[in-house]
C-alpha cells in the first residue's frame, strides 16, 4: 500500500501536498467540505514514490473525473497552521504545497462526490476568487491576477 507523505513529528504533523489552479470564465475551481467554512484547492497529498506532477494527475482524475493537462508549477507554499479535522484537529501542521496551473478544456464539466478520511463529504465548486468565500491558500486571492513565468514561493504562518 502506498502511503501519503504525512507523518507525526513533535506533537504535530508534516504534510506534503499538491494543488491545482483551475480557472474558467473568471472563476476558480475549489473544493468545499461539509464540515468546514472555507474552500481549498483541488489536490491532495503526495504519496511516497510519486513526483508532485504524478500526484496531481492522480488527484485530478480522482476529484474531477478528467485527465487534465498540467501547464506549469506556479507556487511553492510553506504553511504553518492548526488542523481542524480528525486526528490533526488542533495539532500544529507544517505543510509544503506545490501549486500547478492546469489547462481547462472547453467541455470541462467536473464531478466530485467523495468522502475524505475524516468522514466528511467534499464537492467541487466554482468561486469568484475576489468574492466573500474564504479560500486556501489565501494568496490565490491576490496572486492569480499577477501571472508570471516563474515559480513564486510563499510562507504563511498562522501559529498563535
Amino acid at each position: 500500500m502506498t502511503q501519503d507523505i504525512c507523518f507525526p513529528l513533535d506533537g504535530g504533523y508534516v504534510n506534503v501536498r499538491v494543488g491545482a489552479i483551475i480557472q474558467k470564465d473568471g472563476k476558480l475551481l475549489m473544493v468545499a467540505n461539509d464540515e468546514l467554512r472555507y474552500c481549498y484547492s483541488v489536490g491532495g497529498r503526495i504519496q511516497f514514490g510519486e513526483s508532485a506532477e504524478e500526484a496531481l494527475r492522480r488527484e485530478l482524475r480522482e476529484e474531477t473525473g478528467y485527465d487534465l493537462e498540467i501547464d506549469r508549477l506556479g507556487f511553492i507554499h510553506e504553511d504553518f497552521f492548526r488542523g481542524d479535522l480528525g486526528k490533526m484537529k488542533d495539532k500544529l501542521i507544517y505543510e509544503i504545497g506545490f501549486y500547478y496551473y492546469v489547462k481547462t478544456p472547453e467541455d470541462f464539466a467536473p464531478r466530485c462526490d467523495v468522502s475524505v478520511e475524516e468522514g466528511s463529504d467534499e464537492h467541487l465548486t466554482w468561486i469568484d476568487p475576489h468574492g466573500d468565500t474564504t479560500l486556501y491558500p489565501t494568496f490565490f486571492r491576490t496572486e492569480l491576477d499577477k501571472p508570471c513565468s516563474g515559480v513564486r514561493h510563499f510562507v504563511t504562518d498562522e501559529r498563535e
